[in-house]
């Protein structure tokens, strides 16, 4: 199968069938984050463990296939990970997403798939929103909002 046809057909699975998508009752952190350019708007909620490890992890929002696609495949893959490895795929995913370093293969679960977002630019910030978003919530636990991303 070319790589165009799986990376859309596993963003679309993800938009379409999203995983953890919902409200999580009793979040102990928080963000919402918009993209005034495109619309987009993801809000992410954790619940640590006491072991420091992200127990529980939804999200929700309203955007385009990608951002809700990245959304789904972030909270797969960061649920029931130290705090502190979240902090690194953040980084990792983040750099990988501009194109500095990285290999796909080293994301784990879908997100190789979003790969082919890094050929257009302008929806490089789609794929990230999300992730800005869990950072924010792990640095606070009171709920935010503002315009996001720094891609």
């Amino acid at each position: 199968m070319p790589w165009d046809e799986l990376y859309q057909e596993v963003v679309m699975d993800h938009y379409s069938r999203p995983r953890n998508r919902g409200e999580l009752p009793s979040p102990d952190g928080e963000a919402e984050l918009y993209n005034p350019f495109c619309g987009d708007i993801v809000r992410v909620q954790i619940r640590r463990d006491g072991g420091g490890r992200v127990e529980e992890i939804r999200f929700q929002g309203q955007g385009c296939s990608i951002s809700q696609a990245s959304a789904s495949m972030m909270t797969e893959a960061v649920r029931g990970r130290a705090v502190s490895e979240v902090g690194r795929l953040i980084g990792d995913f983040l750099r990988f997403m501009r194109g500095e370093d990285g290999e796909a293969s080293a994301l784990p679960g879908d997100l190789p798939a979003l790969g082919g977002v890094r050929r257009y630019p302008v929806r490089v910030k789609c794929a990230t929103l999300a992730w800005h978003a869990l950072e924010k919530a792990l640095q606070a636990g009171a709920p935010e909002s503002r315009e996001g991303g720094e891609e």
